[in-house]
C-alpha cells in the first residue's frame, strides 16, 4: 500500500473493529450517562429523556453530514481534520453538565436541548462521525473492500455501552469516576483512529470510492430509506415513553428501548441473512397479534406489556432496517446513505418526541407507527395455500369483501359494548379472534393487512381513545397524559395508567380520597397541625394532582403547592374539572416548576410541613429521593418540621431509600401502610404507604402516639442510599427482589 503502513487485511479489518467499537461504545455510554447527571437540574420526567435522544439523534445527524462532507477530500487529509476535530473536542472534557442554574420558569423542551448541546455537543459530535468515517477508510485502506459489516460492530459497541452503564458503570461508580472513565475510554479512540490513519493510502487515485463509479440513488430511494429509519426511531420512543411513565424515570429502563434499537442494525447488517429473514418473516403476525397490547392499557399486566412492547420495537427494527440493508447503494455511496439514514431517524424522534405532545392528547402516534411498519415490512403468505386464496383477478373483490367484513364486525362489536364505550372482556375476545383470523388469512396482501391491522387498533383501544379526545377528556403535556371520567358519583384523574385522583360529587365532594384520607399517613398529619403547630402552621405540598390535600386547609395557615406541570395547574383551577382548590383553599399559593429547585429558593426554616407526592403515574423522580434532595427539605423546614413521603408504588420498594437518606440526614422516621376499612372503601379509600420523618423526635412521637399502625423506619442492612452522585434502581425493583414484594 503505498504511502500507507503495510497491513495485512486481516490486521487492517482488526484494528478498524476495534475502533469502530471502541467509539461506539463510549459514543452510547455518555448517553445515560449524561442523562443521569441532569436528574437534579432537570427531573425525571420521561420527557426529559425524549428531549435528551432529539438532541443526541441531532448530533448523530451533524457527525453523519460531516463524515458525508469529508468525502470530498483524500483520504489523508481527512484524517489530519478529524484528529484536529477530535483534538478541539476534547477540551470540553472531563464529560458533565455545565454549571449552571435554570431559570424557575424554564421551558423544558427549549432548556433540556440547550444544556445537553452545549454540555457535550462538541464531544457526540466528534465522536459520532466515527462509524461511516471508519468505514470509508477501511475501504480505502483495504483496496475496496465491502465495509458495510463494520457497521455491525458498530451496533455491538452501542449496544454495549447501553448495557454496560445499568448493569456495571452505574452500580459500580459515582458519576465523577463515570466521567473519569469516559475521558481514559476518549484518550484511546484518539489513539485508535490516528493508528487507523496510518494505513490510509496517501495517493487519491487509489481510493475508488472517492471518485464515484456506481450511480447516485434516486430520490424516490432515498425517500425510502428515510421513512425505513424514520419508523423504528419513532417507536423506540413512543415504547420509551410507556417504559418510563409507568415504571421509574431512571437510564437503566430509559437505555432498554434504544439498546435494542441499536441491536436490530446488528442484526440486519449480518451478512448471513437467515436470523434476518426468519425474524422478518414473523414480523407481520407480530404486529397483528401484540401491535394493539399497549394501546389496551390493561394495568396489571404492566411487565407483561412492557417486554411484548420492546419485542415488538425489537423485531420492527430488525426488519425495516433489513429492508434498508437489501436497498444499500455501492460502498463509495456509503456515507449518503448513512446521512439518509440519520436524517430518518431524527425525523423520527422529532415526530414522537416534540410533535406528537404538540398534536396528539393522547399517544396517538404510537398506532401510527404500528400502521406505517406495517405498510413498511416485507411480507410473504404463511402457507402456499393462502397464496392461491389471493391469487386471480378476483383478488380485488377479495379486498372488498374483507373490509365489508372487518367494518360490520367493529359495527356490531361497537354495538354490543356497554353504555360507557368500553368492550365487555367476552366481546374483545370475540373480537380479537376475528381481527386474528381475518389478518393471518392477509398477510401477504399489504392493503388488506393493513385493513385489518387498522381494526385491531381500532378495537383494542383505538376506539376508546377517539371517544375520550371527542369528549375532550384528556389533557397532554411535556410530562404525560391526564385523562379525566367522570360518573354519576365521582370524577377521576389518572396519569399514565395510574390513578391520581378522585373527587367525589355532590355534598362530598370536600372529602378527601384515595391516599389522602384522614387515616393515611398524610391524612394524620394534616389533622394533627393545629396540635403541632398552632393556627398558623405553614404547609408545603410537592405534586398538585387533583388538589385533594387543599380540603385539609384551615383558616390561618399558610399553604404553598409546588407542581411542575402547568397542565396539572389548569385541571385543578377554577376552570378545570376538579374543585378541591376553588371549595377549600381559593388563590392558592402555586409555585410552578421543579419542586427542588423551587424549594432551593424558599427561606430558610420556612414551613412547618412538608408533603412529598411528587411521582408521575409509577415513574419516581430519582432526583426528589438523594440524601441531597433531603438536604434540600431539612432546610426549609422548621427545626421541629415535619416530612411526609408517599411511597405507593407498584414496581419500586421505596422504603429502603427513604431509610438511607433519613439515617444520613439525622431524621428519625416511621412509616404507615394504611388499609382502608370497608366503609372507607365505599368513599373511595385507597392503600397508601407513607413515611414521616422528622429532626425532632419529639414531633414524631406526638404524631405516631395513639395512632396504630405506625412503625419505626429502620435502614435496610447492605443498602446503599440514592445520591445525586450515586443511584441505583436495580435494588429496590421488586421484579429482580422477590424479597422486597411484601417491602
Amino acid at each position: 500500500m503505498e504511502g500507507g503502513v503495510d497491513a495485512s487485511p486481516h490486521v487492517a479489518r482488526g484494528l478498524f473493529v476495534v475502533a469502530i467499537l471502541s467509539g461506539s461504545f463510549l459514543l452510547f455510554l455518555v448517553q445515560p450517562m449524561v442523562a443521569r447527571m441532569a436528574l437534579p437540574k432537570l427531573g425525571g420526567a420521561p420527557a426529559v429523556w425524549n428531549s435528551a435522544m432529539l438532541v443526541y439523534q441531532a448530533l448523530l445527524l451533524g457527525g453523519y453530514a460531516y463524515a458525508h462532507w469529508l468525502g470530498r477530500v483524500p483520504p489523508r487529509m481527512q484524517a489530519a481534520i478529524h484528529l484536529g476535530v477530535l483534538a478541539v473536542a476534547a477540551l470540553w472534557l472531563p464529560i458533565g453538565l455545565f454549571a449552571m442554574d435554570l431559570p424557575a420558569n424554564a421551558e423544558p423542551a427549549f432548556w433540556v436541548p440547550w444544556l445537553f448541546g452545549a454540555s457535550i455537543g462538541p464531544l457526540f459530535f466528534a465522536i459520532s462521525a466515527q462509524a461511516p468515517l471508519l468505514q470509508r477508510w477501511y475501504s480505502a485502506a483495504t483496496g475496496g473492500r465491502d465495509p458495510y459489516a463494520l457497521y455491525a460492530a458498530s451496533n455491538i459497541g452501542s449496544f454495549g455501552g447501553l448495557l454496560a452503564y445499568p448493569l456495571v458503570v452505574e452500580p459500580l461508580l459515582a458519576l465523577k469516576g463515570q466521567s473519569l472513565l469516559w475521558t481514559s475510554g476518549y484518550a484511546l479512540v484518539f489513539v485508535l483512529v490516528a493508528a487507523c490513519a496510518t494505513l490510509l493510502p496517501r495517493k487519491a487515485a487509489e481510493t475508488p470510492h472517492i471518485v464515484h463509479h456506481s450511480p447516485p440513488a434516486g430520490a424516490r430511494r432515498v425517500a425510502h430509506w428515510i421513512l425505513l429509519a424514520f419508523v423504528p426511531s419513532g417507536l423506540m420512543l413512543a415504547t420509551t415513553t410507556f417504559l418510563t411513565t409507568d415504571i421509574v424515570a431512571v437510564p437503566m429502563l430509559w437505555v432498554l428501548p434504544l439498546g435494542l434499537y441499536l441491536l436490530s442494525f446488528s442484526v440486519a447488517f449480518l451478512n448471513d441473512r437467515s436470523l434476518p429473514d426468519v425474524l422478518t418473516k414473523f414480523v407481520p403476525v407480530t404486529l397483528l397479534l401484540f401491535g394493539a397490547t399497549l394501546i389496551a392499557g390493561h394495568q396489571a399486566l404492566a411487565y407483561v406489556n412492557a417486554l411484548i412492547g420492546l419485542l415488538l420495537l425489537f423485531l420492527v427494527s430488525v426488519a425495516l432496517h433489513g429492508r434498508m440493508y437489501a436497498l444499500r447503494p455501492a460502498p463509495d455511496r456509503l456515507t449518503g446513505f448513512y446521512l439518509a439514514m440519520s436524517v430518518g431517524g431524527a425525523l423520527g424522534g422529532v415526530f414522537s418526541g416534540l410533535l406528537a405532545p404538540v398534536l396528539f392528547d393522547w399517544t396517538y402516534e404510537y398506532p401510527l407507527l404500528i400502521l406505517a411498519a406495517g405498510a413498511l415490512v416485507p411480507q410473504a403468505f404463511l402457507l402456499p395455500a393462502i397464496g392461491r386464496l389471493w391469487s386471480g383477478a378476483a383478488q380485488v373483490y377479495r379486498i372488498k369483501v374483507l373490509a365489508v367484513a372487518l367494518a360490520v364486525s367493529v359495527v356490531v362489536l361497537v354495538g354490543i359494548a356497554n353504555p360507557g364505550g368500553v368492550l365487555g372482556e367476552m366481546h374483545e375476545q370475540i373480537a380479537f379472534l376475528l381481527v386474528a383470523i381475518i389478518g393471518l388469512l392477509a398477510i401477504g396482501r399489504r392493503v388488506p393487512f393493513l385493513i385489518a391491522l387498522a381494526g385491531g387498533l381500532f378495537i383494542f383501544g383505538g376506539y376508546r381513545s377517539i371517544q375520550m379526545s371527542i369528549a375532550d377528556a384528556r389533557t397532554r403535556s411535556y410530562f404525560g397524559v391526564y385523562t379525566v371520567t367522570e360518573t354519576d358519583s365521582e370524577r377521576r384523574l389518572a396519569h399514565g395508567t395510574t390513578l391520581h385522583g378522585i373527587q367525589l360529587l355532590g355534598a362530598r365532594s370536600r372529602l378527601p380520597t384515595t391516599y389522602y384520607v384522614a387515616g393515611s399517613g398524610v391524612g394524620q398529619a394534616m389533622l394533627a397541625l393545629p396540635r403541632l403547630y398552632g393556627p398558623g402552621a405553614r404547609v408545603g405540598v410537592v405534586g398538585l394532582g387533583s388538589g385533594t390535600l387543599a380540603c385539609y386547609a384551615r383558616p390561618g395557615q399558610q399553604w404553598r403547592f409546588y407542581e411542575i406541570d402547568p397542565a396539572v395547574v389548569k385541571l385543578s383551577r377554577d376552570s378545570g374539572p376538579f374543585t378541591f382548590l376553588p371549595q377549600c383553599l381559593p388563590g392558592a399559593d402555586i409555585a410552578i416548576g421543579d419542586a427542588r429547585l423551587r424549594l432551593g429558593e424558599a427561606p430558610a426554616a420556612s414551613l412547618d410541613l412538608l408533603a412529598l407526592d411528587a411521582f408521575s403515574s409509577d415513574a419516581v423522580p430519582m432526583h426528589l429521593m438523594t440524601s441531597e434532595a433531603f438536604d434540600t427539605y431539612g432546610r426549609v423546614l422548621a427545626p421541629n418540621g415535619l416530612l411526609l413521603v408517599h411511597i405507593s408504588n407498584r414496581f419500586l420498594a421505596l422504603s429502603p431509600v427513604v431509610a438511607a437518606a433519613a439515617e444520613k440526614g439525622g431524621w428519625h422516621a416511621a412509616r404507615l401502610i394504611y388499609e382502608p376499612s370497608a366503609l372507607e372503601k365505599h368513599d373511595e379509600a385507597s392503600v397508601s404507604d407513607w413515611i414521616a420523618l422528622s429532626r425532632s423526635l419529639p414531633t414524631l412521637i406526638a404524631l405516631t402516639q395513639g395512632h396504630p399502625g405506625w412503625r419505626t423506619l429502620t435502614p435496610r442492612a447492605g443498602f446503599t442510599g440514592w445520591t445525586d452522585d450515586y443511584a441505583s434502581v436495580v435494588p429496590v425493583m421488586r421484579a429482580f427482589n422477590p424479597s422486597l414484594a411484601e417491602e
